[in-house]
């Protein structure tokens, strides 16, 4: 990457992370393990040396690989999506993007755990989101106070359909946390209360120490 313009920083940074998902699922069809391998590799390239990188200048420099779990195939699950009983709309205000606003697609039952939101984002573009928020969110060594994301179709965070008619890949291996949480000046929507599950959720990334 040699360009200086941030626009096309930007749309290379998107490029990159819809390449590197379309191999995780390809991947990870026959071996969830490797295909999470390859998704850990791939982010800390992408964090050590995109010029779009959340990290801070001082936080780059000293960067060796962000810290993952490993992966746990019991955390893996192919969920229905099952329709909302009635409409429901979000607005989330974002520095950067003005009012970004999501309607209910449905929800998932998660085993032993509970429900979660997905969201749709309807403005251009579309896409699924789906954010959770855990027991270890904002404990030291555990996850961002915010919550993580499984899921962020728009931005080529996508693990796929399952099997089964109307199912998602929800593998909480790959939770992630946003940008906002390694730069503050970005302005990232965070898990609502439909998004929030009070056992811990032990894989995924996780802060560092």
């Amino acid at each position: 990457m040699t360009t200086s313009n941030p626009s096309l920083q930007l749309a290379d940074w998107r490029r990159r992370v819809f390449g590197l998902y379309a191999g995780v699922r390809q991947l990870s069809a026959h071996d969830p393990a490797a295909g999470h391998e390859l998704w850990k590799s791939g982010r800390d390239e992408l964090f050590a040396g995109h010029p779009q990188s959340p990290l801070l200048p001082d936080d780059r420099s000293s960067f060796t690989g962000l810290t993952v779990a490993r992966y746990d195939p019991d955390w893996r699950f192919e969920l229905e999506l099952r329709r909302p009983d009635e409409p429901q709309k979000l607005v989330v205000e974002s520095a950067t993007d003005g009012r970004i606003r999501f309607s209910l697609a449905g929800t998932v039952r998660v085993p032993y755990l509970g429900t979660l939101d997905v969201w749709r984002l309807t403005q251009y573009a579309g896409g699924l989101f789906l954010p959770v928020k855990d027991k270890l969110a904002g404990m030291p060594g555990g996850t961002y106070g915010g919550g993580r994301y499984l899921l962020d179709t728009v931005k080529g965070a996508d693990l796929g359909a399952g099997a089964g008619l109307d199912t998602l890949v929800v593998d909480f291996n790959f939770a992630y946390n946003p940008s906002c949480a390694y730069d503050p000046s970005w302005s990232c929507p965070l898990a609502q209360p439909g998004n929030v599950l009070r056992e811990e959720v032990p894989v995924g990334e996780r802060l560092p120490r």
